[in-house]
């Protein structure tokens, strides 16, 4: 099942391939398995030959996998196989050709970022600078009741012709003045969340009700009625209307601290394993996959 990235309508989201380190790090992996990927890729793979990571398949003979699944199975077995290389994972360890990982080779791949990815501690003074930049990530009570229609990114899926199906949606919703009946028959159509049944709706939300991604962009503005841009997150595309806004309260820099410094840990990581799958990658050989390789080390 899809969702909406909202803890709002009960989506329970899709299945991840592998488990690694946190969850909040989990989809950051799956993020940047899309970003390392180089530009103008077609959104699903023709059915011909078969992807590899060095001799390894990453799927089925005849599968079609839209190019961020591809890309997202490419990492996870650039880990898989620096696992083993390690001698943290048996050689006999094979992964599956529907994107699934053994027990073990998760637990082995959660070890080697632990040992490679040196995260380290957020000074006081980088932390006050960010909390200074971002003040309105840190609002408490804040909250929103809100109603959207997601076009779920399913494998398969033409992303290019989801995202114009999308924008004409939100086009034809922003100009739409019937009292929400326009939004709600187009949530009851087309929507990919169990929410669509209830015209979209979600009631009233916090960031903490959110996926991460989707709460950045809810609660990045002061903006009432539908958005005028499409908002992103690990589910798909949403088209979101914003129906009333309740403001927060801005806690002080040390009633926040903590959640400050794991904000900045969190970006140290994502960086640090960015530059850790450049450097498998370009010492890997890639068959029907494109990954930006570095021939260097990258990591700091």
């Amino acid at each position: 099942m899809s969702g909406c990235g909202s803890g709002g309508c009960g989506c329970a989201g899709t299945p991840e391939p592998a488990k690694l380190l946190t969850p909040e790090q989990q989809a950051q992996f799956e993020a940047l398995a899309a970003s390392v990927a180089a530009p103008a890729a077609p959104a699903a793979q023709p059915q011909g030959p078969v992807a590899r990571v060095n001799g390894v398949a990453l799927h089925a003979a005849g599968d079609l996998l839209d190019e961020q699944s591809l890309r997202q199975r490419a990492c996870t077995e650039l880990l898989r196989q620096a696992a083993q290389q390690a001698g943290l994972l048996s050689a006999d360890d094979v992964p599956g050709t529907d994107g699934s990982t053994s027990a073990a080779a998760a637990a082995a791949m959660e070890q080697l970022l632990e040992r490679e990815l040196q995260v380290p501690e957020p000074s006081d003074e980088a932390c006050r600078r960010y909390h200074e930049a971002h003040p309105s990530q840190y609002m408490q009570g804040e909250r929103a009741r809100m109603r959207h229609v997601l076009f779920a990114v399913t494998p398969g899926v033409d992303v290019k012709q989801l995202r114009l199906r999308a924008e004409a949606l939100l086009l034809e919703l922003r100009c739409a003045n019937d009292g929400g009946e326009t939004f709600r028959a187009a949530a009851a159509k087309w929507s990919n969340c169990p929410s669509g049944g209830e015209g979209g709706e979600l009631g009233w939300l916090t960031r903490a009700d959110c996926a991460p991604e989707f709460a950045r962009e809810v609660f990045g503005g002061a903006e009432i009625g539908v958005l005028s841009r499409l908002v992103h997150s690990r589910f798909g595309l949403h088209v979101v209307e914003v129906l009333e806004r309740e403001a927060g309260q801005q806690p002080t820099f040390e009633q926040v601290r903590g959640a400050v410094a794991l904000t900045l840990r969190q970006q140290t990581w994502t960086n640090a394993l960015r530059q850790y799958l450049q450097l498998l990658a370009g010492s890997a050989v890639l068959e029907g996959v494109d990954i930006e390789g570095a021939e260097t080390p990258l990591v700091q």
